[in-house]
């Protein structure tokens, strides 16, 4: 989410932010991973793919930190104004802050991540499940939105035979933005440190 932003405004159907940052740089739309096109929204059923289909075999210290440093990688090539946290269970395993990032960012991360905690599904898709329904989070969650906002950008950490097990954050564009630079980083990042990883122990 921008770092300014107020709940409930924008327009999610869109990607764009609660409110923009002023002069913050957005990362073209349709990333490799995301399963759409430049400007297309992505359904419930994409969405729950998304989730399906980046289960991980493990997530630990050194995992998170590789995650992490892809995320920071990937916002630096892009400019973006973002900050970035990763957690499992209650334990920060990973932060940034980019330039451009400000205090409420971390705000807006806290929000984010308590959706994924209490639905264990990504904060983008539990926003569009309520919208899906003819209603909004705000409106329907019955949860304070001073401690949760169904807006992109977070997702859940699952782990075969564990489940959900910790959240990766990113709070800074808009949200459709956010949502998306965390599927792309985590669809490089089983590739890349786990795929191949098996692949090289089978030789």
């Amino acid at each position: 989410m921008s770092s300014t932003g107020t709940p409930g405004a924008g327009t999610p159907s869109t990607g764009t932010p609660s409110t923009g940052a002023p002069g913050a740089r957005t990362p073209s739309t349709g990333t490799p991973g995301t399963g759409t096109v430049s400007g297309e929204t992505p359904g419930i059923e994409e969405l729950e793919a998304q989730e399906r289909r980046l289960v991980l075999p493990r997530f630990g210290f050194d995992d998170a930190w590789a995650l992490g440093s892809l995320l920071v990688e990937t916002a630096r090539e892009r400019e973006a104004p973002v900050a970035i946290d990763i957690r499992r269970g209650p334990q920060q395993l990973f932060h940034a802050a980019l330039p451009g990032s400000t205090p409420d960012n971390d705000a807006w991360i806290d929000r984010k991540r308590r959706v994924v905690e209490r639905y264990g599904a990504s904060s983008y898709l539990v926003g569009a499940r309520f919208r899906a329904k003819g209603t909004t989070f705000e409106a329907s969650s019955r949860l304070d939105p001073d401690r949760y906002a169904a807006h992109g950008g977070s997702f859940p950490l699952a782990v075969e035979g564990s489940g959900v097990i910790g959240t990766v954050t990113v709070s800074g564009l808009p949200q459709l933005e956010d949502h998306r630079m965390v599927v792309e980083a985590l669809e490089r990042f089983k590739l890349e440190h786990f795929t191949l990883e098996r692949s090289t122990g089978d030789a």
